[in-house]
């Protein structure tokens, strides 16, 4: 069944914990070297591969039982949080830019940079979190997608705009703080049974 509010608590989650990632910053550098819409054809596909596999592996999170589950959760949300509040600054990774124009290399290469820089990634294993958390897979990876879209977009297009009035440290510090109000509600849930 499909939930406007899994949906959106998703999205809201990934959204605030993708934004200040590299691979927004990727996007962005792709898309002032080429045309936005290959770009980010290539990144959102990547991106939604990445839901999928997350959705797969909270899938196989929820055979574990209700409290260990919750527990477990729990953890990650806190460990997530952690990374995000005690992250050192990332150093600019120069991106391979492709030699030509061309849709499919221009959308392979946004394709593989993200494939592979997202792979194991914060986002990812917030959105495993969540689809153990929530029993509604489509909900959490529709938001997650969204999401995760939705960051592309920004940074693709207007991050330099967005950077300019939102601080990233407040943009890390509000998704970090939504990280640890799920740990506090996911293990409270755990111990209280």
């Amino acid at each position: 069944m499909l939930s406007f509010t899994i949906m959106a608590i998703t999205f809201g989650v990934i959204f605030l914990a993708e934004l200040p990632d590299k691979t927004a910053l990727a996007g962005l550098m792709l898309g002032t070297r080429y045309k936005a819409s290959y770009v980010f054809v290539g990144v959102a596909a990547a991106f939604a591969v990445h839901v999928v596999l997350a959705i797969a592996a909270g899938g196989v999170l929820t055979l574990l039982p209700h409290r260990l589950l919750q527990a477990i959760v729990g953890v990650l949300f806190l460990a997530g949080a952690a990374m995000l509040l005690f992250k050192k600054g990332e150093d600019d990774e120069e991106v391979k830019a492709p030699a030509d124009q061309s849709f499919w290399k221009v959308s392979g290469a946004g394709f593989m940079l993200i494939l592979v820089a997202e792979f194991g990634d914060l986002t990812q294993i917030m959105t495993a979190n969540l689809a153990a958390r929530y029993d509604s897979p489509l909900s959490v990876g529709i938001g997650a997608v969204l999401g995760l879209w939705a960051v592309a977009g920004l940074g693709i297009v207007g991050g330099r705009t967005l950077m300019k009035h939102v601080p990233l440290r407040l943009i890390t510090k509000v998704a970090a703080c939504l990280m640890l109000a799920l740990a506090g509600f996911s293990l409270f849930e755990a111990i209280a049974g």
